[in-house]
């Protein structure tokens, strides 16, 4: 696209209509020809609406905003000023008092890192155990995921253990059953294929998607492939109705750019991708591109210096700074896990491959702090929704510390997974990112096939051209990425 921010506008004019014929006015959708619109626009509300979330994403990430909100409710009904506005949001300057340095370059954002850790290969570890750890990482995210879909809006613990302790299911030991949702303020749409008594398979949802997808690029264009390629995967691969927040501004953008293609002749670079990313993108903090890293920490077992790399190479699509550092963090720390000495130690150690001096490193230090001196996981639990409470569901800081939580106390994956799901939040994306911690952690023999049997090597995905049907096949290609990734690497380990 010709503009540096990305709004597709109309061919001729973008004020919005005045006091004139029908056939000539443009519409807040598009420009009336013959009196039939051509829909090219979003409506300027919505538009509006972008940019006030966008507006209060920059104030809390300290950004400053003082007087825009009242100026963009003055701005004209005209796309020419909302893009206007939208660039001056995109280089706010920081407060002067702002106390985080949170780059999103990659060479900056190592800068920022621990230059004390390790760079290389943590330790020897044999493809054959690294592709057996992977296998019970992908199964544990796949289970912890369903575990947690039928209650994935936003319930506190509270809310529940309400629902299962009349039932006599707290804590959680299996699957919701059906008749607990009897008790809960809403039902997940997909309830009926993840409680217990109705599973029959794998049910589709983004959090596996997005793994999925990861491993295609992996197994496509190994560690070399670029944001290009991601791009071109999604628009071949993701309907836009399975994508949330920033990854569908992303992939309505790139949707959109392939109209302009038909008159450039090429794809926009890298440059203009960038671009798409930092401007009119609100949530761009959220946890979308942490719920697509784990792939990357499969393939990268041992190496988390690697992973994070990866894992900023993609979230860097779409997000920015704890958007980036939160994905960046779950790879590293799925690729520590069998070599951590503790539970915690995981953390700790993947806490190095994030910004030292951004809001996610203190967030989760403060949260390692509070899991350390519990007395158990209910303990830990009502520390850490103490400091971040105020961080529901996709706000990620409440959630890698409930994460903490989980691997700490938990005795195998099947209890991890219930220990994460009962704290609520975001139950089915960090039900299966416990998943992928604890399964590498332990390894294989630690998910009881209670868990996986329900589903009878079944695996539906919302993926256009994805035909893999066997959950124990899919397993084995993920449980290949490590060497992979070792064929890049002129090893054979």
């Amino acid at each position: 696209m010709a503009s540096a921010v990305p709004v597709l506008r109309p061919s001729v004019g973008s004020s919005l209509p005045g006091p004139t014929r029908v056939r000539d006015r443009l519409s807040a959708r598009g420009r009336l020809v013959e009196g039939v619109a051509i829909v090219v626009l979003p409506e300027v509300a919505a538009l509006r609406a972008r940019l006030r979330a966008v507006l209060q994403d920059k104030a809390e990430q300290g950004h400053v905003t003082d007087g825009l909100a009242g100026e963009l409710e003055r701005t004209p009904d005209s796309y020419d000023a909302m893009e206007a506005f939208a660039g001056r949001l995109a280089s706010l300057p920081l407060r002067d008092d702002w106390p985080f340095v949170e780059p999103d370059d990659l060479e900056a954002v190592r800068a920022e890192c621990d230059p004390a850790r390790p760079l290389g290969a943590l330790a020897p570890l044999g493809l054959e155990e690294c592709a057996a750890r992977v296998e019970a990482a992908f199964l544990g995210r796949v289970c912890g995921c369903i575990l947690g879909k039928p209650l994935e809006f936003d319930p506190t613990l509270e809310q529940i253990r309400g629902a299962l302790e009349p039932l006599g299911e707290w804590p959680l030991r299996d699957y919701l059953p059906e008749r607990a949702l009897d008790s809960l303020p809403y039902r997940h749409p997909q309830w009926p294929e993840t409680v217990r008594e109705r599973i029959a398979h794998v049910a589709p949802d983004d959090d596996l998607n997005y793994t999925i997808l990861g491993m295609l690029t992996l197994e496509a264009r190994g560690t070399r492939f670029a944001r290009a390629d991601l791009r071109d995967l999604w628009l071949l691969q993701l309907p836009v109705g399975v994508t949330f927040g920033p990854e569908r501004t992303l992939l309505l953008k790139a949707g959109l750019d392939t109209l302009a293609r038909l008159e450039t002749g090429g794809p926009p670079g890298e440059d203009e991708m960038e671009v798409w990313a930092r401007v009119l993108n609100p949530g761009d903090e959220l946890c979308g591109a942490l719920i697509r890293a784990d792939a990357y920490g499969y393939a990268c077992l041992g190496r988390p210096e690697i992973a994070a790399e990866l894992a900023w190479r993609d979230a860097g699509l779409t997000h920015r700074r704890t958007g980036i550092y939160g994905a960046m963090f779950v790879a590293a720390a799925i690729a520590i896990a069998p070599f951590a000495r503790s539970p915690l130690g995981i953390f700790e150690e993947a806490l190095r491959y994030v910004p030292r001096r951004s809001r996610f490193h203190r967030a989760v230090s403060d949260s390692l702090t509070e899991v350390a001196a519990a007395s158990g996981w209910l303990d830990a639990y009502e520390r850490v929704h103490l400091l971040h409470g105020a961080f529901t569901h996709c706000r990620i800081y409440q959630e890698i510390g409930t994460v903490a939580n989980t691997v700490r106390f938990a005795e195998s994956v099947g209890d991890g997974i219930c220990k994460q799901v009962m704290q609520g939040n975001d139950t089915d994306s960090f039900g299966a990112t416990a998943g992928s911690i604890l399964g590498a952690f332990f390894g294989p023999g630690h998910l009881e096939p209670r868990w996986t049997d329900p589903f009878r090597d079944d695996v539906h995905t919302a993926l256009a051209v994805f035909y893999e049907r066997s959950l124990s096949g899919l397993a084995e290609r993920m449980a290949a990425l490590p060497r992979r990734v070792a064929a890049d690497l002129g090893e054979e380990r």
